[in-house]
């Protein structure tokens, strides 16, 4: 009989991982993880960022999950509990995602662009890679459209939050999850009908270790915390809403396969297309933090419906985002109510103001560069710290 129950609730907690999934898939899978794996050799990168998330995202998300869970407190809180010499290492987490928040907030607000240009059919017009590229920086570098937008994701943000309707994310998030995952895994397979892609896929999957430096480690390794949500007190916070009878290696697992795949079908998506595209020249992938925005319009560009399918993909990476900014608001707003007896409202509010501030850094600035260096540095401070 004990054998019969502990199935039936094992069934009932896919709903658990897939909101836990959405939270950790997000901009990171889909436009942070196809760059760096350009940027650092195709290849190589892959190997070891699989290396990365076996070896250390799954002990270390268990050991969060377990912090949380055992806890039932906030990222500061929970290591407070364990030892108050460690209270400082949730202070570390709250302040990385503060500063992810910042620009995460800006990146959102391309993609919202993005989307309203791909509904409008203006992205369309558009044919070389040349002219793609001129859009976006004309985009980024017109100071009041990504502000405005960023804005209305930062409020998008704060409404969900506010009225605490995690229910409507959670639903939410069970249909477009897999609805996203489906859309790019055809978008995957079309890309590598493009003539000339399969140059680019071996880029993506023949390991070349000509072009493996520590900083491809590195690199892997800032990818793999920043992908999986670690070391930002998210895991800890989820951890501690997290049901006792959750057999947690089941759940960090599913997550885990589920946070890989997303990020591996992203590359596939992107990086053998911007070669095809550019006549088979590796050199190109590493536009950076562009890229999404200008090779997945040429392969829409190239695909019947792909006014369509451009816009309902951007839409639906809007949401991945949602559910992962909303996660890293949800970890910030538990800290500062319980740290200052805030009401949730004036919580996220105070976090809001200082988002912006960080985001507008970000949006008007020197463009969102400075601040994602700023970030892997800090995972790799904290990596280096806790290693």
């Amino acid at each position: 009989m004990h054998h019969k129950e502990s199935r039936a609730t094992l069934g009932g907690k896919l709903s658990a991982v897939l909101v836990a999934a959405g939270s950790s898939v997000g901009l990171g899978n889909i436009w942070r993880f196809p760059y760096v794996a350009g940027d650092n050799g195709g290849g190589a990168f892959l190997i070891i960022y699989i290396l990365c998330v076996l070896l250390l995202g799954l002990p270390l998300m268990i050991a969060e999950f377990s912090v949380g869970r055992a806890s039932h407190l906030n990222a500061v809180g929970a290591y407070r509990k364990l030892n108050r010499r460690w209270s400082f290492l949730g202070y570390n987490g709250v302040l990385a995602a503060f500063l992810i928040l910042g620009f995460y907030f800006v990146v959102s607000g391309w993609t919202a662009e993005y989307m309203v240009h791909s509904a409008t059919g203006e992205i369309a017009r558009y044919s070389t890679a040349e002219e793609y590229k001129n859009l976006f920086e004309t985009f980024i570098s017109n100071p009041w459209r990504p502000v405005l937008y960023t804005c209305l994701f930062v409020l998008a943000t704060h409404f969900v939050i506010a009225l605490g309707v995690q229910k409507g994310i959670e639903n939410a998030s069970r249909l477009m999850m897999p609805v996203l995952a489906v859309l790019i895994v055809v978008i995957a397979l079309y890309s590598l009908t493009i003539p000339g892609a399969l140059a680019g896929l071996k880029y993506y999957l023949m390991p070349d270790f000509s072009q493996f430096s520590a900083s491809t480690v590195l690199g892997a390794c800032g990818q793999m915390f920043y992908s999986m949500s670690l070391a930002m007190g998210i895991t800890i916070t989820y951890g501690s809403y997290m049901p006792k009878e959750n057999l947690l290696e089941h759940s960090v697992t599913q997550i885990e396969i589920f946070d890989t795949l997303f990020a591996f079908f992203a590359g596939l998506m992107i990086i053998p297309s911007v070669i095809a595209f550019n006549g088979g020249d590796p050199s190109q992938v590493n536009s950076g933090p562009s890229l999404m925005f200008i090779s997945l319009p040429m392969v829409f560009d190239s695909m019947k419906f792909g006014t369509v399918i451009g816009a309902v993909f951007f839409l639906l990476v809007l949401f991945a985002a949602l559910t992962s900014s909303i996660a890293l608001m949800e970890t910030l707003a538990s800290v500062i109510m319980d740290k200052f007896k805030l009401k949730r409202i004036p919580a996220t509010l105070i976090i809001i103001a200082v988002c912006l501030v960080v985001g507008m850094l970000s949006c008007l600035g020197y463009g969102p560069w400075e601040s994602v260096t700023i970030i892997v540095m800090q995972f790799l401070d904290f990596f280096d710290f806790i290693s």
